[in-house]
């Protein structure tokens, strides 16, 4: 529980100050700010007796539904995601061949509630044309057939396109560059498609049994099926119209982990994503499951988690996303993760009601 606080406190402290997060959430209340602030003038140190007793004086627990069945008990869907850790060059060479593309200049994204729309304006013979009109911006086939207008920007280059959608759907990386040097890839938006899964594609067809799919048994089928275009592979990466951009990450130290959707660096196994047009980040979240989190084997899982991160994919009120780390080991573990769970949401003790 101790560990659980000085995570909180991480959050509080961004939040005071004024942090800014890269995809905007629901916006925090006055009651949840006067509880950050109480928690940055605590002790660092403080015991797991008396971490707990800090979020009980300062929050309900209440019951997250996603239906109208009040008994129900297991009613919340959870995920894993990390940080790759690849290997990389600045430029093109052979074995290096798919690029990492900066966010474009003509990426234009609006706010819309605690979501985004992403445009582009319309361009004719290099000029903007119909009165500054906007056009929904290019999906992933569009600007990996070269379909696309505009100019895209490599940051490094990758092994294959496998590894550069993998980093895309985790939104971070750790890209080990020749020499020992490690860059830090950080989202930088997106092209504001849907995301679609392609794992759940897979299963649905009958390629990949659902009790056989993981991160290693995607990228086999995808390298398997060919990555050229027109191969089957690449088409099927293609069916997830979502594009993702990144940027050089220079605000974290290279133990740190990435920084997530609030701004601030991740927290293995403490760290969540939810979905922001209906929570906040810095909210505390108790989960109560069943999972491969240790290893293969399933084990209880009751931890308080913090949100700090969103995903286009983490879509629901039970929907939580579970950060498990950097590298390979932290991949399988979260690979493994689509289990169901009960959630409860920790909200300021000034807010009534048992259920959210």
């Amino acid at each position: 529980m101790s560990e659980a606080l000085a995570v909180f406190r991480h959050s509080a402290r961004a939040f005071l100050a004024g942090v800014e997060a890269t995809r905007p959430a629901q916006p925090m209340e006055a009651e949840f700010a006067s509880i950050c602030e109480l928690a940055e003038k605590r002790s660092a140190n403080i015991s797991a007796a008396g971490a707990r007793q800090f979020f009980t004086a300062h929050f309900t627990p209440c019951r997250v539904r996603t239906d109208a069945k009040p008994h129900q008990a297991v009613n919340g869907f959870l995920t894993g995601y990390y940080e790759p850790e690849v290997e990389g060059t600045l430029t093109a060479s052979p074995g290096f061949s798919e690029p990492v593309l900066a966010r474009p200049e003509d990426l234009i994204t609006f706010a819309l509630g605690a979501g985004q729309i992403s445009l582009r304006p319309e361009l004719s013979a290099g000029r903007q044309s119909g009165a500054g009109k906007m056009l929904p911006y290019w999906d992933r086939h569009q600007i990996e057939s070269g379909q696309a207008g505009g100019t895209f920007i490599p940051i490094v280059w990758l092994r294959d396109a496998a590894e550069v959608f993998l980093c895309q759907v985790q939104g971070s990386a750790r890209v080990l560059l020749p020499g020992g040097d490690i860059l830090r890839l950080g989202y930088a938006g997106r092209s504001g498609h849907p995301y679609t899964s392609i794992g759940r594609i897979l299963i649905e067809s009958g390629e990949i049994a659902q009790s056989e799919m993981s991160l290693a048994s995607l990228k086999h089928w995808i390298r398997s099926a060919g990555q050229l275009p027109g191969q089957r592979g690449r088409l099927l990466m293609q069916r997830n119209r979502s594009y993702v951009f990144f940027k050089v990450d220079t605000r974290i130290g290279p133990h740190d982990g990435p920084v997530g959707a609030a701004g601030i660096s991740l927290s293995p196994v403490r760290s969540i994503a939810v979905d922001r047009s209906l929570w906040h980040y810095g909210l505390p979240f108790w989960v109560d499951a069943r999972l491969p989190w240790k290893s293969t084997a399933p084990e209880p899982f009751q931890r308080l988690m913090i949100a700090q991160d969103t995903g286009s994919a983490i879509v629901g009120p039970a929907r939580v996303d579970i950060f498990f780390g950097s590298g390979e080991e932290a991949g399988k573990l979260a690979g493994g993760i689509r289990h169901s769970a009960c959630v409860h949401v920790l909200l300021p003790n000034q807010q009534e009601g048992q259920d959210a």
